[in-house]
């Protein structure tokens, strides 16, 4: 890890959105944190130059998880060391089975918001991931891993039912209200996986504050969605992988295979509906369980495929997303996690895909 060093940086600092207001020519990094007047007295600086943005956001991570559950500290290092690389420098773990907290001591590793394990209705989830409990117990597990947790709360809101053949909602309603009743009781949000339609309402309507995926959003419960508040996270690059997983579900649920199929087709119209409705949308890429970390920005690309546009989907994983977990941007005093790019990342989210310079905690680590 390089040491830190004072910097001049030069270019284009992209503290937010506004074209006009939010566009700084240089900053400085002065014992790690951020400052836009210039340094008093003489000052060795190293420079830098290119287009900055604060360290990117993905907001559903899930750093010591692989297919198969929880993974060792060796790789889930790995793990967090390629977000890092290419440019997350925080990351909501949206649920896993291993204790990273290890990582919080390390300052070459980005920063992690943790929700803390996945909470699942019995035999209703990915096997090795999640505690799987009945709705008698959900109040209870909730409680737990809120107070385990960095604020957030992970629930499997709907998953196949094998009885049925198809994606159904887990837990009753009056479980869900009490179960986030009690999340909130401890200071802590919810988010629930959702695919299907079913679970939607009643999650919403019982006071939850996001859902991953989200793809079962249709116009009866976009509104209710925009009217709440409610964030969603897309993961649209896990989206993509449904014609596969269809495919090797057909023979045996057939309902849930044609069920994927129609999730997947409408993906870009689902989103595009949220965001024009006003819904917050942030950027997730799912990494850790079947997908590659690192894949931030094709994540970014993904939403402007759907009609997002670029400073929007930019937000989703800069400034509205650091606001949204309560951590700061490129503000005057701030530690500096930031990204340097070679060309504009407003004019093309593609950008993204290679950064120039990666400065962690004041630290040049790429």
């Amino acid at each position: 890890m390089s040491e830190r060093g004072n910097f001049h940086i030069r270019g284009r600092v992209l503290t937010g959105p506004d074209p006009d207001a939010d566009v700084r020519d240089e900053m400085w990094v002065v014992d790690g944190r951020i400052t836009f007047e210039r340094p008093a007295g003489p000052l060795e600086t190293t420079t830098v130059e290119g287009w900055v943005l604060p360290g990117l956001v993905d907001a559903h991570c899930h750093v010591g998880l692989d297919a198969h559950g929880a993974v060792d500290a060796a790789t889930s290092e790995r793990q967090a060391l390629t977000d890092r690389d290419a440019g997350t420098l925080l990351i909501r773990d949206a649920g896993s089975a291993a204790d990273t907290r290890w990582i919080d001591d390390r300052e070459d590793l980005p920063r992690i918001v943790r929700a803390g394990r996945h909470i699942a209705r019995t035999r209703r989830y990915i096997r090795n991931y999640a505690h799987e409990i009945e709705p008698a117990d959900l109040v209870a597990y909730v409680r737990r891993e809120a107070r385990r947790g960095d604020g957030w709360v992970k629930l499997v809101g709907d998953w196949i039912d094998r009885e049925q053949g198809d994606l159904a909602a887990c837990w009753p309603r009056d479980a869900v209200e009490a179960a986030i009743a009690a999340a909130h009781e401890e200071g802590a949000r919810v988010t629930a996986h959702c695919f299907a339609e079913d679970s939607l309402r009643d999650l919403v309507e019982a006071g939850i504050d996001c859902v991953e995926h989200a793809t079962g959003l249709t116009e009866e419960t976009i509104p209710l969605f925009a009217e709440r508040g409610v964030a969603i996270v897309p993961t649209l690059v896990n989206i993509a992988t449904f014609p596969r997983l269809a495919e090797g579900g057909q023979e045996k649920f057939p309902r849930w295979a044609d069920h994927m199929r129609r999730l997947h087709e409408r993906r870009y119209d689902t989103v595009r509906a949220a965001y024009d409705a006003g819904i917050p949308v942030f950027v997730g890429t799912d990494a850790g369980g079947s997908l590659a970390h690192g894949l931030v920005a094709e994540e970014v690309a993904e939403l402007v495929a759907a009609g997002i546009p670029p400073v929007a989907a930019l937000a989703a994983t800069t400034w509205a997303a650091r606001a949204w977990l309560g951590r700061p941007g490129l503000e005057e005093g701030a530690e500096a996690d930031l990204v340097v790019y070679e060309a504009d990342p407003r004019a093309d989210v593609r950008v993204l895909s290679a950064p120039r310079r990666v400065m962690l905690r004041g630290r040049v680590v790429r």
